[in-house]
């Protein structure tokens, strides 16, 4: 299982979240889990049915106005009882001050305690992103990602096939490169977005050249940092006997992490220009996401044409 701890998570996210650590450092050594987070409005009343302990624990002006308003041995009682979980940390919005009893117990039972000046429901959106992010199942394949007209192509096929030949085109072209060789695949919501294992730089590996770097030599406005893939498309060496994909209607799906996506198999033959293919798959995805589909479009002429001499 995956895991974080609460030192990493402050110092990966205390820019992003604008995090100080309240009390003792050395209560920040409990591991994060659960990508989820709660807010404990029930718990600190007393309630610890079904009591999600293992999450985060993100106090609010609400709680935080609560609990200042207890007695101070109801107070004590109330934290106690609800540190005696094995909670790995609790976080407090709006830079707001936590009440002496609680940070001293936290420190007794090595809980730790963060603050944020962000306000509850940026704090809680921010961090369910990262948290989910960080916790996604994520795949590694051998292939060349690039942004082509806003569409995220994914290039694949056997090693030599041309990918990054195509890849460079493509961005000679204007268009976007993310990765080469090698791109990981996380599910964000309902895409999935690629990116590059290596996280020094925008390289790629042309045969007979070497390693070149796209950003120094196309510049700045040539890569990006990740992007969502929406297509893949499959190289491979052209093969007479193989039954290629002539019309286009319904189309094939790739499974990854549980999201569908289109796979369209492209043969690979001397002379071929497959960048301006690349881009014509790419356009011919937006039209699709605009509602047309060529296709079915001609199909339906097609079958009008036919009905109309049937009449006749």
């Amino acid at each position: 299982m995956k895991e974080l701890s609460v030192k990493e998570l402050f110092e990966l996210k205390k820019n992003d979240l604008v995090l100080s650590i309240v009390n003792n450092h050395t209560t920040l050594e409990k591991s994060i889990t659960d990508a989820s987070l709660h807010r404990p409005s029930l718990a600190i009343t007393g309630f610890f049915q079904k009591f999600p302990y293992r999450r985060i624990q993100i106090l609010g002006e609400t709680e935080i106005i609560y609990l200042q308003s207890l007695p101070e041995d109801t107070l004590y009682d109330r934290m106690k009882e609800i540190m005696m979980f094995n909670i790995p940390c609790f976080i407090i919005s709006k830079g707001l001050s936590v009440p002496n009893q609680m940070e001293y117990i936290a420190n007794e039972l090595n809980i730790g305690i963060l603050s944020s000046r962000l306000s509850t429901g940026r704090l809680f959106w921010a961090l369910s992103r990262f948290l989910f992010d960080y916790f996604n199942p994520s795949l590694t394949i051998h292939g060349t990602l690039v942004d082509v007209f806003g569409v995220g192509i994914l290039l694949t096929g056997k090693s030599g096939i041309g990918k990054s030949e195509c890849a460079l085109e493509l961005i000679e072209r204007g268009h976007g490169f993310v990765s080469d060789d090698l791109t990981t695949i996380k599910s964000r919501d309902i895409n999935l977005v690629g990116f590059s294992q290596k996280d020094f730089g925008y390289f790629m590996e042309v045969r007979g050249v070497g390693i070149i770097d796209i950003e120094r030599m196309f510049g700045i406005q040539s890569v990006r940092k990740e992007t969502i893939i929406d297509v893949q498309v499959e190289l491979m060496q052209w093969n007479e006997n193989m039954d290629y994909e002539r019309i286009g209607i319904g189309g094939e799906k790739t499974d990854m992490l549980g999201i569908k996506i289109p796979i369209i198999n492209i043969p690979v033959s001397p002379g071929k220009n497959v960048a301006v293919i690349i881009e014509v798959i790419a356009m011919n995805h937006i039209l699709k996401t605009f509602g047309y589909d060529a296709a079915q479009n001609m199909q339906q002429k097609l079958l009008e044409e036919i009905q109309k001499k049937t009449r006749k």
